[in-house]
């Protein structure tokens, strides 16, 4: 199979998720890395682009890539990730997907809930794919426990509790330093702080794992750096649409967390537990019976989890493989479109445009309740109302 054309805007020299995205789109061989415009100073953008080997396709300015790709027909790149800060998303987004590309945008997918929507519209009048980086809902067991939940194996779900909490945002004399101090500012971040950086990935999971939409949440949000405009810490509470009870926290300075993204799923005849920073066990408790440890890699896991493991049991799968695990599944839907067939259901996972838009909704809505004392909102966008 001739490999897939993939670009990217951002993710430059120094950046956080700029590596991640390169291993993901590139760990299977599905995904050329063929152009980008990686920093927003056009001159280093170009120079670090060529030193990637993107030649006369490393770009100065995303416009500049729009622009050169569209004129070069069937060779233009099939897939253009969006790596840029959360102000730039919607506007390179909308441009890509109106230009005739497929975009997978990293979260948050816009700044507003209105934002949101347009690019939901945009993307279904143009049949063009939009997908958002929610890329821990690309690791094997979290797919393999979504299809246990499916298939009844805890029953009905009655509670989950998700959390994304580190303390790497905790230092008082670090407040200045720009990688952080960004994510505060409302200018550049929007009406939140950590719950739309890391809350809304737990908040994704507990929906992606139950099958279940947050229709309704109540949050208590804290900036315990005072200097901060913008919440470092929140405690939010959601209702679900098919009848479970939500519980979230999220936090940047929880001094002695590391990373700290994990879900536990309670239904009515049993539980499980999972874990980022030990992906490979998820833990599964039937009613009345012994905890079972289950192994990715290990032989009779559903097809979603089979699809998604590379290497044998025992051995480390990490976040960048999760991220592959997205691109996997853009580049079978992108391959679908292409023969004209249908793509395989066990791919059919990665987030959508309509997962962001969601997401959005419930960023509004925690900063809304964390300013009215908890007040319980609608967290449903407006056109799921």
């Amino acid at each position: 199979m001739k490999k897939l054309k993939w670009g990217m805007i951002g993710g430059g020299e120094g950046s956080q998720i700029g590596p991640a995205h390169r291993l993901g789109s590139g760990l299977d061989g599905l995904f050329e890395f063929t152009a980008g415009a990686l920093d927003h100073r056009p001159e280093q953008g170009i120079e670090y682009g060529q030193r990637l080997g993107l030649g006369e396709r490393a770009y100065g300015g995303w416009q500049e890539m729009l622009e050169a790709e569209k004129q070069r027909g069937d060779d233009k790149v099939d897939l253009v990730t969006v790596a840029t800060p959360n102000s730039t998303h919607f506007e390179i987004t909308k441009g890509f997907l109106e230009g005739g590309f497929h975009v997978l945008c990293e979260k948050p997918m816009t700044m507003t809930v209105e934002e949101g929507e347009e690019i939901v519209k945009i993307a279904e009048k143009t049949g063009n794919i939009c997908a958002v980086n929610y890329g821990y809902s690309g690791y094997s067991l979290v797919r393999h426990m979504k299809a246990m939940i499916a298939r009844g194996d805890i029953g009905k779900v009655r509670l989950v509790n998700a959390e994304f909490a580190h303390g790497h945002h905790a230092d008082a004399a670090d407040a200045d330093n720009p990688r952080v101090r960004w994510r505060y500012d409302p200018a550049l971040a929007g009406v939140s702080a950590q719950f739309a950086d890391c809350g809304i990935h737990a908040m994704h999971m507990a929906s992606f794992v139950t099958g279940q939409e947050v229709t309704k949440l109540s949050a208590d949000t804290v900036s315990c750096l005072a200097q901060r405009v913008l919440e470092d810490d929140a405690m939010v509470n959601f209702r679900m649409d098919g009848g479970a009870v939500g519980r979230l926290w999220t936090s940047s300075i929880a001094i002695g967390r590391q990373h700290g993204l994990g879900i536990q799923v309670f239904g009515e005849t049993g539980g499980l537990r999972w874990s980022q920073e030990q992906p490979n066990q998820l833990f599964y408790m039937p009613l009345n019976q012994r905890l079972q440890v289950i192994e990715r890699g290990e032989a009779n896991l559903s097809p979603e989890a089979d699809r998604t493991s590379r290497v044998t049991i025992g051995h480390a799968e990490g976040m960048p493989l999760a991220f592959a695990n997205i691109y996997t599944d853009l580049a079978e839907a992108i391959q679908a479109r292409k023969e004209g067939r249908a793509m395989d259901p066990a791919a059919d996972l990665y987030p959508k445009a309509v997962d962001g838009l969601r997401s959005m909704a419930a960023v509004v809505a925690v900063a809304q309740s964390g300013k009215s004392e908890g007040a319980w909102l609608d967290a449903r966008p407006p056109m799921f109302q």
